[in-house]
């Protein structure tokens, strides 16, 4: 049966507003494995002093203020989520840094309060996989974006480079608590070809966009393996939090087994592997 596209809307940001006090509480760790990826996405977008600087799906706003640091004071990042919790923990990030061009906004990529040509680039860190309808946010971003303005975005590649979150998934769906993912439906690995994303971007409008293969790891110490998952995981935190006691025990158990390969001493570090994407 196919997916309905606005009740996958709404069960979204009824999961990400919950996720939002865990991505605000581990925002440092997130950070300490992904910022190679932020500086990446910036470097490629290339900012210049002055510029309006839009992170589409920001979070806890980390690649955004990275971004504004280019723009100066002159310029501008707009902070923007469909999350109104993601929103406010972007701000509060923002004031506990002293970030001053920054402006905080709820905004769906979808449907975009913003005037054509209104951007000088644009920056996105794993979200447009995750949205009902990539090439409607991705037309938008083509229709806020100025004329030679850039866009750099990443997305995740394909399960098996990303045991992460595959293995996960993969115990929850094996042990009834998640259906397999439809073909073509939103998610992680939505976008994990390199030709959908190609297909996606040009048929946006973008001239043939840059692909390049990101690769690094996360590492997991004590329970922050655990704690992923329950607290920032998106809808896999969902199911897990929805568990009893000694299935989610369970559960556990046979995910960290599954990841036992990638133990080294007292750390799991794992695998992780995202297409970087630049168009104009």
């Amino acid at each position: 049966m196919a997916i309905d596209l606005n009740t996958y809307r709404q069960t979204s940001l009824e999961i990400w507003n919950k996720m939002a006090p865990g991505w605000e509480e581990k925002r440092e760790w997130i950070l300490q494995d992904s910022m190679p990826i932020n500086e990446w996405l910036v470097d490629q977008a290339a900012p210049a002093p002055g510029d309006t600087v839009l992170d589409i799906a920001a979070g806890t706003g980390d690649l955004g203020f990275l971004a504004g640091e280019r723009v100066g004071a002159d310029g501008k990042v707009l902070v923007t989520d469909f999350s109104p919790e993601m929103v406010e923990a972007a701000r509060r990030n923002g004031e506990q840094r002293g970030i001053r061009n920054a402006e905080y906004r709820i905004m769906d990529a979808e449907r975009m309060d913003l005037g054509d040509d209104s951007v000088d680039a644009v920056v996105s860190r794993w979200s447009y996989m995750l949205m009902a309808d990539p090439a409607a946010a991705l037309s938008e971003t083509r229709r806020v974006l100025r004329d030679g303005g850039k866009l750099a975005f990443c997305v995740w590649q394909t399960p098996d480079r990303n045991p992460w979150a595959a293995i996960p998934g993969m115990t929850l769906v094996q042990r009834g608590h998640m259906p397999p993912p439809e073909p073509g439906a939103p998610g992680i690995f939505a976008m994990g070809e390199r030709d959908r994303v190609h297909e996606l971007v040009t048929g946006a409008g973008f001239a043939d966009p840059r692909i390049e293969e990101l690769a690094f790891e996360w590492r997991y110490t004590g329970t922050e393996l655990w704690e992923m998952l329950t607290r920032i995981a998106g809808p896999i935190a969902e199911v897990l939090n929805g568990l009893p006691e000694d299935e989610q025990a369970d559960v556990r158990d046979a995910i960290e087994s599954g990841l036992n390969d990638f133990r080294q001493g007292d750390a799991l570090v794992v695998p992780a592997a995202t297409w970087g994407v630049v168009a104009r």
